[in-house]
């Protein structure tokens, strides 16, 4: 596996973010002026053009961000690599918001709603981002929802699972893991904290079960964390393992 870095949160670079794992690569582009959406389309280029190189060279991408985000480039770079994934994702929240359903307006609770070809599409029509059919996306935990994500998610076709019951698809698939759906008691120093989730045993198992059944053609981690929390040290070991794993 290839480890890229992208030490952003949407387009604020973060020098300082602490990463649980050694970076092959690291992307740190000066993002031109404009929304912050087409900052990110900017940035995502990049990330898409990047795990193209390496998933159409056969290596397996592990991109590591601050944030959810990033995931975008990610798949598109698997599908420009001409992989058409799944999604597995892990993540304390349901991440399926779009500009009309957000309470907050907060950019980082859109992107599986974006991945399925909703929501804000500034960057998808610029980095050529394809939707992902709602069937092959699974949601694992996503145990804080507002009511529209609720609502959303009873609608769709998207499999909202539990992680002791994960049903991994078959063929490629992008494995997207947000450290924040790891309970705050194991993991402190999260931007936002759920409590009551799993311990981090059991997503490491869970993680490792996904691995082992099924096509991983690309790992997204994001780290939902402050700058200086020390968080990283506590999943260093699973992440290090998911990067040299084969």
């Amino acid at each position: 596996m290839t480890v890229i870095a992208v030490p952003f949160h949407l387009d604020e670079h973060l020098a300082d973010l602490a990463l649980p794992v050694t970076a092959d690569r690291t992307l740190t582009p000066d993002l031109p002026a404009g929304t912050p959406w087409e900052r990110m389309a900017e940035l995502y280029e990049q990330v898409a053009a990047a795990v193209a190189e390496e998933a159409g060279a056969g290596r397996v991408p592990i991109v590591v961000s601050g944030d959810c985000t990033t995931s975008l480039g990610v798949v598109a770079g698997l599908q420009r690599a001409g992989s058409a994934p799944s999604l597995v994702w892990f993540d304390a929240h349901g991440d399926v918001q779009s500009p009309e359903t957000s309470a907050s307006g907060y950019l980082g609770g859109f992107p599986i709603r974006q991945l399925a070809g909703g929501a804000d599409r500034t960057v998808a029509e610029r980095i050529g981002l394809q939707p992902v059919a709602q069937e092959d996306i699974v949601l694992v935990d996503g145990r804080d929802l507002d009511p529209p994500e609720a609502d959303y998610l009873a609608a769709s076709a998207i499999k909202h699972v539990a992680v002791g019951a994960i049903p991994v698809p078959a063929g490629p698939l992008y494995l997207h893991l947000d450290c924040d759906v790891i309970d705050p008691q194991d993991l402190p120093g999260l931007l936002f904290p759920v409590p009551g989730g799993p311990r981090l045993g059991t997503v490491a198992e869970a993680v490792r079960g996904v691995v082992a059944a099924g096509s991983v053609a690309a790992i997204g981690i994001a780290c939902t964390w402050k700058v200086g929390s020390g968080a990283e040290q506590v999943v260093a070991a699973l992440v290090g393992e998911l990067a040299t794993s084969e």
